[in-house]
C-alpha cells in the first residue's frame, strides 16, 4: 500500500511539473503584447562634399541628375563645397483584422542641400533659415495582398527592380548584386505585380503604366515583365527574364518638361541615346521594345564560401515607326549587353574581399541613318533615373549611390549615349577591425567602341578610396575620395559640353579632370 501511495504521489507531482513546463512554453509562445499594426523605419543620410563639379545652369540649384558634361550643364573646373541631407521614412500598416493577408506600405523622401530655400513649396528644398518648406515627396504607396503562403500581389506605386527578389523583403544590397543589378530597371512605377516564391525558385510578372495622357487616346507608355529564377545548387542561381515596353507617348510624360522616350530631351541629361525622329504631334512615333535576358550568380554576397561569381546577358530588340501618310519604319533595334563580376574573400568578414567587375554594351556609330540602332536601351530612357548601376565601387566614372540631389557620373547609362561601353572596376576591401573599421581602394577604367569625329576611344581612369567606421549596428561614418583622369574621348564638343548640341561637332579643349571628397553619416533606423 505504501508503495502504491508513493507511486501515486510521484505521478501527481510529476504531472504537475510537466504541466508547469507546458504552461511555461505556452507563455513563451503567446506574445505578452499584441503584434503592432503600425511599423516605422527610416534611412537617414547626411554628407559634406568638396569637389570641382557643378551645374552651369543656375535654375537647377544643384538638383542635377545624369551624365557629366551632358544636357544637365554639369562641368568641372571650379571648386565647390556643400552639405546634403536626406530622410526616407517607411510607414507599414498591417491590420490584425486581415490576419496578415494585407499590408499597406508608404515611403517618402525629404531631401535638401543645407541653406537652399525656405517658405516655399517643392521637392529637394527646405533648409534655409526658418525652413517651413513644403517638400514631402512620395516614393511608394502600395498594397501587398497575400492570398496564400508564397504568393504576393502588389498594387499601386511600387519598386520596379530588375531582379526576381521581392524588394520589400530583401536587403537593398542584395538587389544591387543579383539579377541585372538595377542596371536596366531600378526605380519606382505604378502598376500591379504578382510574385510566387517556392523553396528553390521564384518568379514575378507585372504590368506598369509609365505614362497616361488622354484616356480616350492611344498615347500611353506601358511595360510588361516576366522574371524567373531557380536555385540550381545551394550556391548557384540561374534566371531568365523578358520585358516589353509599349511606347505610344511620342516623347511626352516623364520628368517635368523633359518628357520621356526615344526622342525626348531627357536623353541628353541621362546619357542615353536620342533617336532623331523629327516627330511632332501631327507626326507621332510608335515603338515596341523587347528585352530578353539571362542572369546568374554563385555566392553573390560571399555568404556561402570564399569565391563569388555573377553575371548577365541581355538582347535588346524592337521596332520604331514614324507616321507620315502611313506608318513607316524609322529604325530596327538590335543591341547586346553583358556583365561579369568575380571575387574572392581572403579573410574572415564580408569586407575582406577583392572583386573584379566588367561590363560591355554594344554601340552604334551612325545613329539611325541606316534605319538601324545596334546600341542598348535601358530604363533611363523613360525615367530620371530609371536604372541605377551603383554597386561597382567607382565614384566618378560610374555613378555612386551616396547622393541626395546630385546623381552625376561620366557614364550614368551603359549605352554611353549609344556609343557603347567596355569598362570595369577593381576593388580591394579590408576589415582592419572586424565589423568596426574597414578600408577600400579601387580602380576603374572604360573605353567607348564608337566615337565622334574629334574624339578618341579612351574615356578615363579613376582611382578611389574609402574609410568606414561603424560605431553602432546599421550606423556608419565614412570618408570617401576619388579622382578621374579623363581620356581623349572628351576632346569633342559633342561629349564634353562645350558649345551647343545642335552645332556641328568640333574639337575643343578637354575639361578639367573631375575629383571629389566627402564625409558621410548613415543610419538605418528600426
Amino acid at each position: 500500500m505504501k508503495k502504491i501511495s508513493f507511486v501515486l504521489l510521484f505521478c501527481f507531482f510529476a504531472s504537475g511539473a510537466f504541466a508547469g513546463d507546458k504552461w511555461s512554453d505556452a507563455e513563451k509562445k503567446i506574445p505578452l503584447k499584441p503584434l503592432q499594426e503600425f511599423q516605422f523605419l527610416a534611412y537617414y543620410f547626411n554628407q559634406g562634399v568638396y569637389n570641382n563639379i557643378y551645374a552651369q545652369n543656375d535654375f537647377l540649384k544643384g538638383q542635377t541628375v545624369g551624365r557629366l558634361y551632358g544636357g544637365n550643364t554639369t562641368t568641372t573646373g571650379e571648386q565647390s563645397s556643400y552639405f546634403e541631407q536626406r530622410l526616407i521614412p517607411f510607414i507599414i500598416y498591417q491590420p490584425k483584422l486581415m490576419d496578415g493577408k494585407a499590408i499597406l506600405r508608404m515611403s517618402f523622401e525629404i531631401d535638401w542641400t543645407w541653406g537652399d530655400a525656405s517658405y516655399g513649396a517643392g521637392g529637394n528644398f527646405g533648409s534655409a533659415l526658418s525652413a517651413d518648406q513644403v517638400n514631402l515627396q512620395t516614393q511608394n504607396l502600395e498594397l501587398e495582398l497575400i492570398p496564400k503562403t508564397g504568393w504576393a500581389v502588389n498594387l499601386g506605386l511600387q519598386r520596379l527592380y530588375d531582379t526576381a527578389n521581392n524588394p520589400y523583403r530583401t536587403f537593398f544590397n542584395t538587389m544591387t548584386y543579383t539579377g541585372y543589378r538595377l542596371m536596366y530597371w531600378g526605380t519606382d512605377a505604378v502598376g500591379i505585380s504578382v510574385r510566387r516564391d517556392y523553396d528553390t525558385s521564384r518568379w514575378k510578372t507585372g504590368y506598369y503604366q509609365f505614362y497616361e495622357n488622354h484616356i480616350q487616346q492611344n498615347d500611353d507608355v506601358a511595360m510588361w515583365e516576366m522574371v524567373y529564377e531557380r536555385d540550381i545548387t545551394p550556391t548557384w542561381k540561374q534566371g531568365f527574364s523578358a520585358w516589353y515596353v509599349y511606347d505610344r507617348g511620342n516623347g511626352e510624360g516623364g520628368a517635368s518638361v523633359l518628357g520621356q522616350g526615344l526622342n525626348s530631351p531627357m536623353n541628353s541629361y541621362n546619357g542615353t541615346f536620342k533617336f532623331n525622329l523629327e516627330n511632332t504631334p501631327e507626326r507621332p512615333y510608335k515603338a515596341d521594345i523587347l528585352w530578353l535576358g539571362s542572369f546568374w550568380n554563385r555566392n553573390a554576397e560571399f555568404t556561402l564560401g570564399r569565391w563569388m561569381f555573377s553575371g548577365f546577358a541581355v538582347a535588346n530588340l524592337g521596332k520604331v515607326h514614324l507616321k507620315n501618310e502611313k506608318w513607316e519604319k524609322a529604325a530596327d533595334i538590335l543591341g547586346m549587353s553583358a556583365n561579369v563580376r568575380a571575387g574572392y574573400k581572403y579573410g574572415q568578414t564580408a569586407e575582406d574581399i577583392v572583386t573584379l567587375d566588367m561590363v560591355f554594351a554594344s554601340g552604334d556609330g551612325d545613329g539611325i541613318k541606316d534605319e538601324k540602332y545596334t546600341g542598348v536601351i535601358t530604363g533611363n530612357t523613360y525615367g530620371s533615373p530609371g536604372g541605377i548601376f551603383i554597386s561597382h565601387g567607382a565614384y566618378l566614372l560610374f555613378p555612386h549611390g551616396n547622393v541626395v540631389n546630385r546623381y552625376i557620373a561620366a557614364v550614368t547609362d551603359i549605352s554611353n549615349m549609344g556609343n557603347g561601353l567596355i569598362g570595369g572596376t577593381f576593388n580591394l576591401h579590408k576589415d582592419i577591425v572586424p565589423h568596426k573599421f574597414s578600408a577600400k581602394v579601387g580602380l576603374a577604367a572604360a573605353m567607348s567602341p564608337y566615337t565622334t569625329e574629334y574624339s578618341g576611344n579612351y574615356m578615363g581612369t579613376e582611382l578611389n578610396a574609402k574609410l568606414s567606421f561603424q560605431p553602432k549596428v546599421f550606423m556608419n561614418i565614412e570618408l570617401h575620395a576619388a579622382y578621374l583622369a579623363l581620356g581623349d574621348f572628351y576632346n569633342s564638343s559633342a561629349v564634353n559640353g562645350v558649345g551647343s548640341y545642335d552645332e556641328p561637332e568640333f574639337k575643343s579643349a578637354k575639361p578639367a579632370n573631375p575629383w571629389t571628397a566627402f564625409v558621410v553619416f548613415k543610419w538605418l533606423l528600426f
